[in-house]
C-alpha cells in the first residue's frame, strides 16, 4: 500500500516571514520527493498565510506550489485541501486548476481499514469570545461579498496580509503557546468530548495549533496535531499499519 501524507499550516506568503520563498521551495521539494510514493496528501489547513479568490482574479504568487499540487494531482494522487482560518474563502479555483479534493468541514473517512477524523481545528472547543465573533464574520456571506464587491483586489488583498501579520506578530516570537496540557488543550478537550457520541474514530489529526503533539486517548484512540511548515516542517504518515510523525529534513527524512 502507497502511504499517505498529512500536512498543515505552511502560512505561505506570510509578510511575518523574512524566508517565505525559501519556506515555499521546501515545501515543494517535500511534495516532489513523495509525489511517487504517495497514494493520497492531505493539507489540514492553512497553507496559506490568506487567500481570496474573486470571480476571475487569485492571489499573486504560490506559483511553485500550486504547480506542484497540480503535478501530484495529473499523476493520479488525491491531494485534499481543508480550508483554515487563514483560506476560509478557497471556492472553486483549487479545485478547477490544481484537482485537489476541497473540504470545508471535518472529515470521517475510512483509509486502509481504519477511521480517520480530520479537521483544521479552529474553533473546536476555544472559549475566546472574540476569536468565535471574528470566525463568523469571515465564515458570512454577506460579508464576503462586501469584501469581494468593495475593496479594490489590491486593497483586499492589503489589509488581508496585514491582518494574517498582525495576528502572528502580536505572539511572542511569532509563535502560538506551547502545550497547555489535556486538562486545557483545546483540541484535547474537544476530542475527548466527540469521542464519546463516535468511539468508533481511531485517529484523530488536526492543525491549526502550530505544536507537535501525539497523545494516546484511549487504548486504541490516538490524536495528533500536525505542528507546522514555518519552523518545525512536520508531517505524519499513514501506512495502512503504523501512524507516525517526522520532521522534513531535506536529504534525511524517511519519507
Amino acid at each position: 500500500m502507497k502511504p499517505i501524507y498529512f500536512i498543515s499550516d505552511a502560512h505561505l506568503g506570510s509578510w511575518a516571514l523574512e524566508h517565505r520563498r525559501t519556506q515555499e521551495r521546501r515545501l515543494v521539494r517535500f511534495l516532489d520527493e513523495i509525489k511517487n510514493k504517495a497514494a493520497a496528501v492531505y493539507m489540514l489547513g492553512d497553507m496559506f498565510d490568506f487567500w481570496y479568490e474573486w470571480k476571475y482574479v487569485v492571489p499573486k504568487g504560490y506559483t511553485r506550489f500550486l504547480g506542484k499540487i497540480a503535478e501530484l494531482t495529473d499523476m493520479g494522487v488525491e491531494v485534499h485541501y481543508f480550508t483554515g482560518n487563514h483560506d476560509i474563502w478557497a471556492f472553486d479555483y483549487l479545485e478547477r486548476e490544481c484537482g485537489v479534493i476541497l473540504h470545508h468541514e471535518p472529515l470521517t473517512t475510512d483509509l486502509y481499514g481504519s477511521l480517520f477524523y480530520l479537521a483544521h481545528g479552529d474553533g473546536m472547543g476555544d472559549p475566546d469570545k472574540g476569536f468565535k465573533l471574528i470566525r463568523k464574520v469571515f465564515h458570512s456571506k454577506v460579508c464576503q461579498w462586501m469584501f469581494a464587491n468593495l475593496l479594490h483586489s489590491d486593497w483586499a488583498m492589503k489589509f488581508g496580509q496585514t491582518w494574517a501579520k498582525h495576528s502572528r506578530l502580536k505572539r511572542p516570537d511569532g509563535k502560538e503557546p506551547p502545550y497547555m496540557g489535556e486538562d486545557k488543550e483545546h483540541l484535547v478537550l474537544y476530542t475527548k468530548e466527540y469521542m464519546q457520541s463516535h468511539p468508533d474514530i481511531d485517529f484523530y489529526i488536526y492543525g491549526h495549533r502550530h505544536i507537535e503533539l501525539d497523545l494516546m486517548l484511549t487504548h486504541k484512540t490516538r490524536m495528533m496535531i500536525l505542528g507546522d511548515w514555518i519552523s518545525e516542517f512536520t508531517y505524519a504518515v499513514w501506512d495502512g499499519e503504523k501512524l507516525f510523525m517526522e520532521n522534513y529534513i531535506e536529504g534525511e527524512s524517511q519519507l
